[in-house]
């Protein structure tokens, strides 16, 4: 699909390996700076982050997914770099491995009992 032509709300999202024994830090900096970076930006809906639980003794993987009303939210943010990971000072001795991933969910997007999200227990 062509970036243009997607429905409506954009998931940002940022996955990352950590390197051996980092996962709580990079955690950590995910609750400050990278909430920072996206909390009161306009088009931002929201925000969430974790860890794998699927076991990996080898890897230990992390998201922030970041919601965004459209693309175009995403591109004021981030500008013309909206297609790479943003790695705040600080993040690149805890990161072994990123990407950045777009996904529209405009079409199928529910939080909670009612289709518009409103009002839902998302803790389901």
């Amino acid at each position: 699909m062509d970036p243009d032509e997607r429905a409506g709300r954009v998931l940002r999202i940022f996955e990352a390996t950590a390197k051996p024994g980092c996962a709580d830090a990079l955690l950590e900096r995910f609750a400050t700076t990278s909430v920072d970076v996206v909390r009161g930006e306009p088009g931002n809906e929201g925000y969430f982050f974790g860890r794998s639980v699927q076991p990996d003794r080898d890897r230990d993987v992390v998201m922030f997914v970041s919601v965004w009303a459209d693309l175009d939210a995403i591109r004021h943010r981030f500008g013309t770099a909206w297609e790479e990971s943003h790695l705040p000072p600080g993040y690149a001795e805890l990161v072994e491995s990123c990407s950045i991933r777009h996904v529209d969910v405009g079409a199928g997007w529910q939080v909670g009992d009612r289709p518009d999200g409103i009002g839902g227990d998302v803790a389901g």
